[in-house]
């Protein structure tokens, strides 16, 4: 039996940890998952999904607010002597005397085909910049940023559609069986950690609101990579009479109209100028509303 403690905070993790706590061969131990934040409009404290599942299977939790400051934490995980900790979106930098409490190591599961897209947006980065693929890596965690060395990996193809919800679905649905025969290579001594190398190397750095303000001047393809790479996750935008509108769902599509001008309207959606053919925008979501098909908010517009 391969004794873990499970570190991570959003659903992503969610079904490789109920993965890992069926396993004939694996125990989890514990989670350690971000502290509970408010959300909703009652700014209640909400739990997160990892949290949530743990509590439903009498899985102990610890939440620290910063498991490098809190030694109390530490030495708990120490008493559980564990194999290995497996992290996955944990969403904090683990100290080296973190580290160093799993018998063997910290296994992480990181979201792209390492070296490409190291940091805390691969999923996104790789959409936006038109990848046609990516995948999933196992891979042994060091001090510096996601540079430890690599167990397996999984390529994932990405086609001109798909968007990061759904890139994230597949990733959290093919990440499970691969951390379990991580797991049991590196215990059985059946898998060799290889080096990272250097070529293809680039960052997926966290994303800023200016990023996601979409530019008209741009390409269709380009916006429609912006659109669907951060689709909810939080949404590309333009201003419209001092509102908000995030784009849900586009389409890039052949025309000439000036960037940012409302070029055609059909039941299909709307279409605007971009610096090089036109974006169908087909689903939107309006500051203050609900999400809706663009064809009906800009007959709101026309009527108002």
């Amino acid at each position: 039996m391969i004794k873990i403690v499970f570190f991570g905070t959003p659903d992503i993790g969610l079904k490789s940890l109920e993965y890992l706590h069926n396993c004939s061969t694996i125990e989890v131990q514990a989670v350690v998952t971000q502290p509970d934040k408010p959300a909703g409009r009652g700014h209640k404290l909400q739990m997160s999904p990892i949290k949530k599942f743990a509590l439903e299977h009498n899985i102990p939790v610890f939440q620290p607010k910063s498991i490098r400051k809190e030694p109390e934490i530490q030495e708990e995980l120490k008493k559980l002597a564990p194999d290995f900790f497996v992290t996955f979106a944990f969403g904090q930098i683990l100290s080296q005397d973190v580290l160093d409490i799993p018998k063997y190591e910290t296994i992480n599961l990181h979201a792209s085909l390492l070296p490409k897209y190291r940091g805390a947006n691969p999923i996104q980065r790789a959409i936006i910049n038109g990848d046609k693929e990516t995948g999933i890596c196992t891979m042994i965690t060091e001090l510096g940023l996601d540079c430890g060395d690599v167990c397996q990996k999984l390529v994932i193809p990405i086609s001109d559609t798909m968007n990061c919800e759904e890139l994230w679905n597949e990733i959290a649905e093919k990440s499970p069986k691969m951390i379990e025969t991580t797991l049991i290579g590196l215990k059985t001594g059946s898998l060799t950690p290889q080096k990272q190398c250097e070529d293809g190397l680039c960052m997926a750095n966290k994303l800023t609101k200016e990023e996601c303000l979409i530019d008209w001047t741009k390409t269709n393809t380009q916006i429609h990579n912006l659109v669907r790479g951060i689709c909810r996750c939080p949404s590309a935008y333009f201003m419209f009479n001092n509102k908000i509108i995030k784009v849900i769902e586009s389409k890039p599509i052949d025309g000439t109209a000036a960037p940012g001008v409302i070029a055609n309207h059909s039941k299909e959606g709307i279409d605007m100028g971009c610096g090089e053919g036109l974006l169908r925008l087909i689903k939107i979501k309006p500051e203050g509303k609900g999400e809706m098909l663009a064809k009906d908010w800009y007959n709101g517009v026309k009527k108002g």
